[in-house]
């Protein structure tokens, strides 16, 4: 079997006025990724997702000629089975043959950001054509699944103080939650505003639904600091990247301070990025987001970290349709995983791009049992969202 075509398109999905939510990035007007479409002489065809922006918004010609002008070529004629062998071959660029020599890494200088995002994209479609062609689930080629369904978290949660709690309720009860994620920091100007409406979030829930916070990096160091401080009776289950991934020092002194277990990973790409975090001893919880971090195959490997340093892995899954499956099937396998994000913002790149419902009951998710990722793209709606060079 043989590669004959990859093509990757900017996907951009309209919200309707009254669904849209305001966050630190602004008005969510749309939802964007970049959907890649892997085509083999077995006719398999497989499909994958990479993001370079924060959230849903952004812009992806970067990512589309990365993938379409730079790697495509490299690839065409290969087999998509030889996962390992493309995700090197892209990583090491033209020192690929003296890392395959000896037995190291030698990276292209452009070793983060868009061409790891396109080697997400690329790899993900990769797997999904291998499951594909036996016929299985990606996650039986991960060495199986630990359940048929997980634990799964509503993440939103941006209304003020006199909101917030009614708007996590009314998560429980859509879908049985157990637990929900709302969004502290800069959006609401300092840690005192961040901290009323955690309060008031808890007094609203009760002590039976766990919460977690994420402030998308937005506090200073001091700030994270003084907002645990502020919620320390609040029982929170994790706080989620309290200050800009680039300060793993600060994170570490942020986990140092506080008695909230911290997460962080979302903004991070490949194992060494989490390799210095761990090194830091700047987190309790692992998240990869497997259309940023290298796809399924440096999920395995950040996911052997975890294991390795006795954290646990909670994969970042606001994402398009290919890299949420991703997600799952990591996650099914995966031994130090144990709770799944499903997002309660609108996200029709997940719910109106393929023909596969996904839903949450009793606060779990279904771990898919068709072959490959499990999903079908609609075709039609991807031509109808593309995004065309001007």
């Amino acid at each position: 079997m043989r590669i004959t075509r990859i093509e990757a398109t900017w996907v951009s999905m309209p919200i309707s006025p009254e669904r849209q939510h305001r966050s630190d990035f602004g008005q969510i007007k749309q939802f964007d990724t970049c959907i890649v479409r892997i085509e083999t002489d077995a006719g398999i065809i497989g499909w994958g997702e990479g993001k370079n922006a924060a959230g849903s918004a952004g812009i992806y010609f970067a990512i589309l000629a990365t993938i379409n002008q730079e790697f495509a070529p490299r690839l065409i004629g290969k087999d998509p089975r030889d996962i390992s062998l493309a995700w090197d071959s892209l990583y090491n660029g033209v020192r690929n043959h003296h890392a395959s020599e000896r037995g190291h890494a030698v990276p292209d200088l452009s070793r983060r950001g868009v061409t790891i995002a396109a080697i997400s994209a690329i790899d993900i479609a990769l797997w999904d054509i291998f499951g594909k062609s036996l016929g299985l689930p990606v996650w039986r080629l991960l060495g199986g699944r630990k359940v048929e369904r997980m634990p799964a978290y509503a993440s939103g949660g941006w209304a003020n103080a006199e909101g917030i709690g009614s708007q996590l309720g009314s998560y429980v009860d859509s879908g049985g939650f157990k637990a929900v994620k709302m969004r502290v920091g800069a959006m609401d100007g300092t840690a005192q505003a961040s901290a009323e409406r955690v309060r008031a979030a808890r007094d609203h829930l009760g002590p039976s639904v766990d919460i977690m916070v994420d402030a998308h990096g937005t506090f200073t160091v001091a700030e994270a600091k003084r907002f645990a401080q502020l919620v320390r009776d609040c029982d929170l289950a994790w706080f989620e990247e309290p200050v800009t991934a680039d300060d793993k020092a600060g994170i570490a002194e942020v986990r140092q301070s506080c008695l909230i277990p911290i997460a962080a990973g979302e903004s991070e790409f490949t194992r060494f990025d989490f390799r210095d975090l761990i090194a830091h001893r700047a987190v309790d919880i692992l998240q990869p987001d497997l259309a940023i971090c290298g796809g399924i195959t440096e999920a395995r490997r950040i996911d052997a970290l975890a294991s390795t340093y006795n954290l646990r892995l909670a994969p970042h899954l606001w994402a398009g349709a290919p890299a949420f499956f991703a997600g799952l099937h990591v996650a099914a396998a995966s031994s130090s995983s144990y709770i799944l994000e499903y997002s309660l913002g609108a996200n029709p790149m997940l719910h109106d791009l393929i023909e596969e419902k996904v839903s949450v009951a009793d606060g779990m998710i279904d771990i898919p049992d068709r072959p490959g990722l499990g999903i079908t793209i609609r075709e039609d709606v991807l031509r109808a969202h593309a995004v065309r060079a001007t």
